[in-house]
C-alpha cells in the first residue's frame, strides 16, 4: 500500500552567521518557518532495497540524494531488512533557500517510522537528522524554530503570528557553499553574542528580517535587489532573501494584499511565483 507525505518549504525571517567554527561550519541564529509549499513523496514497501523516482528532474536517485540517504540511515538504525519505493514530486525549486532536500529527507525519516512501525518519538529522529545535514532537524522539530549551533540545537518560537507571503525565484540556483565562502572574507572567529529579538505581530516580522547572507547573494546577482524593490512597490511590509537564496519572500498584512501583488508580479517578470502561508 502507497502512503504519501507532504513536504514544506521553509523560509528564514532572520539568519545570522555568528562566526566559522574550526571544522568548517558555521555557528548561525536563524528563525525559521515552514510554509504551505509542498513537495510530495510516495513510499511503498518493498521486499528489499530502497528505490528511488524523482520524475521530471535531474536530481540522483541513488546514494546521492539525500532522501536515499535517508531512508538507508533509518532502516540501518532499525536494522531493518525489508525495501521501500519512494517517488518524489516536486514543487519546491532545487538549491532555492527553501529547504527543499532537507525537508524530502525529514519527510522520508517521518513517514518511515510510522509505515514500519519503529516507534521512535522525535527525539530519537533528530540525531539521525542532524547526520543527514543541518536543515534536517528543523523539519522533524516544528513548523517554527530559532535554531542554533549549526542548526541542530532548536528551540521552540512561541507567538510569530501567521502571515501571507509571496515567494519569487528566479530560476537560477545558488550554491550554499559559494555564499558562504564569499561570507567568510568578512567573518571572524571571535564569538558573536546574540540576542533573540520578539515579534508580536505581522510589523514586528516585517521590521525584523535579516540575513547576513543576503548581501553576498546579492552582489552576485544583482537583480535580485529589483526582486526586493518589486515585492515593496507592491504592498509588501518587508522583504528578504531566504537562506542562501535565490528565492526572495515579501511578507503581506493579509491574504488579500498578497493576492493583489501577486496578480501585479506576474506581469513583471517571468520568474517562479507562490502565494504561501505560515504553517
Amino acid at each position: 500500500m502507497t502512503t504519501s507525505r507532504l513536504s514544506p518549504a521553509k523560509i528564514n525571517y532572520v539568519l545570522k552567521v555568528l562566526r566559522k567554527r574550526e571544522d568548517g561550519y558555521h555557528d548561525i541564529a536563524s528563525l525559521m518557518q515552514m510554509v504551505s509549499l509542498y513537495d510530495e513523496l510516495d513510499f511503498a514497501p518493498a521486499a528489499e532495497g530502497i528505490t528511488l523516482r524523482c520524475p521530471g528532474t535531474n536530481l540522483p536517485e541513488n546514494e546521492g540524494n539525500i532522501v536515499y540517504r535517508a531512508a538507508q540511515a533509518l532502516f540501518s538504525r532499525m536494522d531493518y531488512r525489508e525495501g521501500i519505493h519512494i517517488t518524489i514530486r516536486k514543487s519546491i525549486p532545487m538549491a532555492a533557500g527553501l529547504g527543499g532536500g532537507s525537508s524530502n529527507a525529514a519527510a522520508t525519516l517521518l513517514a518511515l517510522n510510522d509505515l514500519m512501525d519503529f516507534g521512535l518519538e522525535t527525539e530519537g529522529l533528530i540525531p539521525i537528522a542532524k547526520r543527514l545535514g543541518a536543515d534536517v532537524p528543523f523539519f522533524i522539530f516544528g513548523a517554527t524554530a530559532w535554531a542554533f549551533g549549526i542548526g541542530e540545537r532548536l528551540e521552540a518560537a512561541e507567538g510569530i503570528p501567521r502571515v501571507w507571503l509571496i515567494l519569487i525565484n528566479p530560476g537560477f540556483e545558488l550554491s550554499t557553499k559559494t555564499v558562504y565562502e564569499k561570507l567568510n572574507l568578512r567573518l571572524t572567529n571571535a564569538p558573536n553574542h546574540y540576542s533573540i529579538p520578539r515579534f508580536y505581530t505581522v510589523h514586528d516580522l516585517a521590521a525584523g528580517l535579516h540575513n547576513d547572507l543576503e548581501k553576498v547573494s546579492l552582489q552576485l546577482h544583482p537583480s535580485l535587489r529589483n526582486i526586493k524593490e518589486l515585492l515593496i512597490q507592491n504592498g509588501a511590509l518587508g522583504a528578504l532573501m531566504s537562506g542562501s537564496g535565490p528565492t526572495v519572500f515579501g511578507i503581506f498584512e493579509d491574504e488579500l494584499s498578497a493576492l493583489d501583488a501577486e496578480k501585479n508580479i506576474r506581469i513583471a517578470g517571468d520568474w517562479s511565483i507562490f502565494r504561501v502561508t505560515t504553517l
